[in-house]
């Protein structure tokens, strides 16, 4: 009888834990509706968190043996011209990956 105390215990901890680890952000959000922090937060997050991505993609590109980094770069320029164009970030992002992807498997390898 121990072992299905100790289980049932062990299982009403979890559930117990888990409801309120995803309550609180609601209970967060709710008292900092009004925040000028959070709303900053908000519209400056996207903006790092793309910043980010293109710091990583674009630094492991091969300078130094130049045509090695024609996928990658031309990726960038389209995924920027689309995104100056029609201002979606979803066809930005896909319309520059296809791209790369296309000539990273077309050109050959030097």
């Amino acid at each position: 009888m121990h072992g299905d105390l100790y289980l049932a215990s062990a299982l009403a901890a979890a559930v117990a834990i888990t409801v309120v680890l995803r309550a609180i952000p609601f209970a967060v959000k709710n008292a900092m509706r009004e925040s000028a922090l959070i709303a900053d937060v908000g519209r400056w997050m996207p903006v790092g968190a793309i910043t980010i991505l293109v710091v990583y993609a674009v630094s492991s590109i091969d300078v130094v043996n130049w045509p090695n980094g024609i996928p990658e770069i031309s990726g960038l320029v389209v995924t920027v011209a689309l995104h100056k164009w029609r201002h979606n970030a979803v066809l930005s992002i896909l319309g520059g990956t296809l791209v790369c992807i296309a000539l990273a498997n077309t050109l050959p390898p030097l």
